[in-house]
């Protein structure tokens, strides 16, 4: 599939999906890419904690390939970076705090001067081969959240990334209503824009709401106060930090990311005025109502810093009358992980507040009266929705084309659409799928590691030693060892009788193949009847002298 005389579309990630966002645009033989995000993994995805998506179109045509646009920071549009952009070789492109981040990450993976990161300055302009991109500020819950203007021969996309209508940002300036309108006087073929938040009927709301509902929450805290909240969210970082100040808290921060934010934001020119953090060993001596910690791990990671305080691995200790104010949104799907860990937060005594409770909480992503907003302001003839679920999707085109957009376009991951000439159309369909980060190992989500490793997770594993001597018979009895097979108190009963399952089964002097076959059905036979389950079963012949 190679663009020619037409302007193309292709999500690779992010379309029937809320994360990992990675889309394409062809155009006269060549292709830019918008963001290359990741996931992370869910209980589905046993010992994994990031899933990458699969580039293999792209990558089978890197060399058309002119360069990759970042919109913004967060990791769903630039976690798989380090991890994938290196095999594209291809340029990047990103505003200078996002640019902070990525090469952050680079340098984390030893990438530096080996993928080119190009720093383009707020709102200004790129030419790659016939595209000419532009950035377009626009708010969102990280510094440097921007649309990108692309101009074609075909017409123009406008690509909204993240954003929201923020009147009142915190950091940052409030996108100019100007600025989009004069898009849209410019004409606008195509709006790619993002779905997230379609289903809400209010506006996300400004990030200075925030401020009174976190000060009144600490003001009424008689100990320590935590407030977790995504890390990449810098205006809450500034607003956390302005509460603290106001009740006469010292800082704790708690949380590499948390950390590494800080360090970007404030080399970037952002969060200048942040407290100084104090550490841990400081904020375990200061009297309890001086203290706020600034944690991660709000949306029910175990290994995060709530996590481990919750479970009462970290130094920083909670204790009854303390305070954990969750300053974010449940994502789809931590809700039992996240659940977890307030039960053992309640279990200490510790009140714990959330947006139910408390105005502590604000949306960076567009609700529909913003979308409806952003229709009227740029005017495109097609709205490609983005950025969502298949639910998010098909109501974000309901909702355009109600609002008198011409054409909206339903698609998902891997659909070649052709936005021009002629009206737009599905052409086509792409591999597209998942891979896992696995340790330093990346392997494709549906492969053997992922598949056995659930297999194991399910029934366990037994393996099974065959001793076989020269003469091909048995050279005493085969071992057996179950790894986490539901045998418990009857373990050696079980192991006695896998092993007369194994030995019955063998039969000397055939194929290898059809022996050990045989054995690994017998010992899971037993297996089954024993425990109802069906463990995966590994056999090993071992010549014996």
């Amino acid at each position: 599939m190679i663009p020619g005389e037409e302007l193309l579309f292709v999500a690779l990630g992010g379309s029937g999906e809320i994360g990992m966002n990675v889309n394409l645009y062809g155009c006269r033989g060549q292709w830019i890419m918008v963001d290359l995000g990741l996931t992370f993994a869910d209980t589905s995805y046993p010992g994994i904690d990031l899933i990458l998506p699969d580039l293999e179109f792209i990558e089978n045509q890197q060399e058309r390939l002119a360069g990759i646009v970042l919109t913004h920071g967060h990791e769903d549009h630039i976690g798989a970076l380090p991890y994938l952009a290196e095999e594209l070789k291809a340029p990047l492109f990103a505003t200078p705090f996002t640019a902070g981040l990525i090469a952050g990450k680079l340098e984390e993976e030893g990438l530096i001067g080996q993928v080119k990161l190009n720093v383009v300055e707020r709102g200004g302009s790129i030419e790659l081969g016939p595209f000419r991109v532009s950035f377009v500020a626009l708010s969102h819950s990280i510094p440097e959240g921007n649309g990108v203007l692309i101009e074609t021969p075909f017409g123009n996309i406008f690509h909204t990334g993240d954003w929201k209508i923020d009147e009142t940002p915190v950091i940052g300036e409030a996108p100019s209503t100007e600025a989009l309108i004069g898009i849209g006087d410019r004409g606008v073929l195509a709006l790619v824009c993002d779905s997230t938040n379609v289903f809400q009927d209010k506006p996300s709301g400004s990030e200075e709401s925030v401020h009174e509902g976190l000060l009144t929450q600490v003001l009424e805290a008689k100990g320590r106060v935590l407030v977790t909240t995504f890390a990449s969210n810098a205006a809450r970082l500034q607003t956390i930090g302005r509460v603290a100040r106001e009740t006469g808290r010292q800082v704790c921060i708690a949380g590499r990311s948390l950390e590494r934010i800080l360090r970007v934001a404030q080399a970037t020119g952002y969060l200048k005025d942040f407290p100084a953090p104090i550490d841990f060993d400081q904020a375990m001596r200061l009297p309890r109502r001086e203290v706020l910690v600034i944690a991660t791990g709000g949306q029910g990671e175990p290994r995060a810093a709530l996590g481990r305080v919750a479970s009462g691995n970290h130094d920083l200790k909670l204790v009854d009358g303390d305070t954990v104010i969750f300053s974010s949104r449940i994502i789809p799907g931590n809700e039992v992980a996240i659940g977890r860990i307030m039960n053992q937060l309640s279990e200490l005594g510790v009140r714990i507040i959330t947006e139910r409770q408390a105005h502590v909480h604000v949306s960076g992503h567009p609700g529909r009266p913003e979308l409806i907003e952003m229709y009227n302001w740029v005017r495109p003839a097609i709205v490609v929705p983005v950025h969502g679920e298949a639910r998010h999707l098909a109501e974000h085109a309901r909702l355009a084309l109600s609002h008198g957009v011409r054409h909206a376009v339903v698609q998902e991951n891997g659909d070649v659409i052709r936005l021009a000439p002629g009206d737009p159309k599905k052409l086509d369909e792409v591999r597209v799928g998942r891979l896992v980060l696995d340790g330093d190992v990346i392997l494709p989500a549906d492969g053997a590691t992922v598949t056995e490793r659930r297999r194991m997770g399910y029934g366990g594993l037994i393996t099974v030693a065959v001793p076989v001597g020269e003469d091909g018979k048995l050279a005493g009895a085969p071992l057996v060892r179950p790894f986490g097979v539901p045998v418990e108190e009857d373990r050696d009963d079980f192991i006695s009788d896998a092993t007369d399952a194994a030995r019955r089964a063998y039969s000397p002097g055939g194929d290898e193949e059809k022996v050990r076959e045989a054995v690994r059905l017998a010992v899971r036979r037993c297996a089954t009847l024993w425990t109802g389950k069906k463990p995966l079963v590994e056999v090993m012949l071992l010549q014996v002298a």
